[in-house]
């Protein structure tokens, strides 16, 4: 049985918080790595220089095995939106791991998984995401195993992530 691990895009992602984890996981045998978003189509990192493409809509990847969710500037927009937050919290219902990488934990926190939870993000938004209900730390990597969330600080430890939740697949 192929399993589904489901990367959010959205317009001012930081590309290597999605890609990092990516280069890892897509290795894994019978996995499928499909990017969703809102729409399909192209997505342009916060430069506006690289575009990835949104393969298929949240609503068409309801129930993926993980979810990665990246950081970036472009996150704080997705703080309020309903369309992202409902797709967090339903797919966390059956993943085997809900992740995300430097503010992509400002998601997971609106989202209400990470209530009074440790979690990890860029330095410079502990505070956005203890106002978020979570609690944050300077740990490269946070693991709440019984809760299946993984949170990463930052670009490189987004791949550190990518390979600890390859070791647990």
């Amino acid at each position: 049985m192929t399993m589904t691990i489901a990367v959010a895009l959205f317009p001012r992602l930081t590309a290597l918080d999605a890609i990092g984890p990516y280069e890892v996981l897509q290795r894994l045998p019978d996995t499928d790595v499909v990017f969703v978003g809102h729409e399909r189509g192209v997505v342009r990192s916060e430069n506006g220089y690289l575009g990835l493409t949104v393969d298929a809509t949240f609503g068409e990847v309801p129930r993926p095995d993980v979810v990665v969710v990246p950081g970036g500037i472009g996150s704080r927009a997705l703080l309020d939106d309903d369309v992202i937050l409902d797709w967090v919290r339903g797919a966390h219902a059956t993943t085997r791991f809900t992740t995300s990488v430097c503010t992509g934990s400002l998601v997971l926190a609106a989202a209400g998984l990470l209530d009074g939870a440790t979690a990890a993000t860029h330095w410079s938004c502990h505070d956005e995401l203890r106002a978020l209900g979570a609690v944050p730390v300077p740990d490269r990597v946070v693991e709440h195993l019984d809760d299946r969330i993984l949170t990463a600080a930052g670009v490189s430890s987004g791949i550190d992530m990518g390979l600890r939740l390859a070791a647990l697949l």
